[in-house]
C-alpha cells in the first residue's frame, strides 16, 4: 500500500487537483475542459475516483445516442483523456469515507468518493456541482480553475485587472 500511496502522491509537485465526474464528461463533449486538461496535467497532479469514472463510462455511450454520436470514437477519447489523470481505486481513499459523507451531507451521498480523495491527498476539487460547495475544501469551477492550475495567474488567456492608482480609484 506504501507503494501505491507513493505512486498516487506523485513526485515533484505539490499541487493536486481532484476531478468529478461532471468534468471529464466535459472533457469529452467539449473543448474547453479538454484543453485545460491537456495544457496543464504535466504540472499539476489530476485525479479522478475510480467510481467517478465507471459513472461517466455508464452514462457516456447514451449521451452519445442522444447527440447522434459514435460511441467508440468518444469511448478512446475518454480513455486518451484518462491517461493524463490519475485515476484512484476506492480503497485509497477508503479511510476517508466517514469524514467524506458528513462533510458532503444529505446534499449529494454520491459525491463522496470525489470529497474522500480530496481529503486523502489534501487536495482542491475542478468542478460544476455545487454540492461540493460548502464541504470545506477549495472548490474550483472551470470558469476559475485556470488560476489554479497556472503558475503565473497573468498568462492565463485573459487581460490582467487595470492597475489602479490614487488618480483613478478613490481611496
Amino acid at each position: 500500500m506504501a507503494q501505491e500511496e507513493a505512486q498516487v502522491r506523485g513526485a515533484g509537485t505539490s499541487r493536486t487537483l481532484v476531478l468529478d465526474a461532471n468534468i471529464i464528461l466535459r472533457a469529452v463533449l467539449g473543448t474547453r475542459v479538454r484543453s485545460l486538461i491537456e495544457r496543464y496535467c504535466e504540472d499539476v497532479l489530476l485525479f479522478i475516483p475510480a467510481h467517478c469514472v465507471s459513472e461517466v463510462r455508464e452514462y457516456l455511450p447514451s449521451l452519445c445516442v442522444r447527440r447522434n454520436w459514435e460511441i467508440a470514437p468518444t469511448l478512446n477519447l475518454l480513455d486518451a483523456l484518462l491517461a493524463l489523470i490519475r485515476v484512484v481505486d476506492g480503497a485509497f481513499y477508503a479511510d476517508f469515507e466517514e469524514q467524506a459523507k458528513l462533510r458532503i451531507g444529505v446534499r449529494d451521498m454520491d459525491d463522496w468518493p470525489v470529497v474522500a480523495l480530496a481529503l486523502s491527498l489534501g487536495s482542491a476539487i475542478w468542478t460544476e456541482d455545487t454540492d461540493f460547495f460548502g464541504c470545506g475544501l477549495a472548490t474550483w469551477t472551470t470558469e476559475t480553475v485556470e488560476l489554479f492550475l497556472n503558475d503565473d495567474p497573468w498568462q492565463i488567456h485573459e487581460p490582467p485587472p487595470p492597475h489602479y492608482t490614487s488618480r483613478n480609484v478613490p481611496l
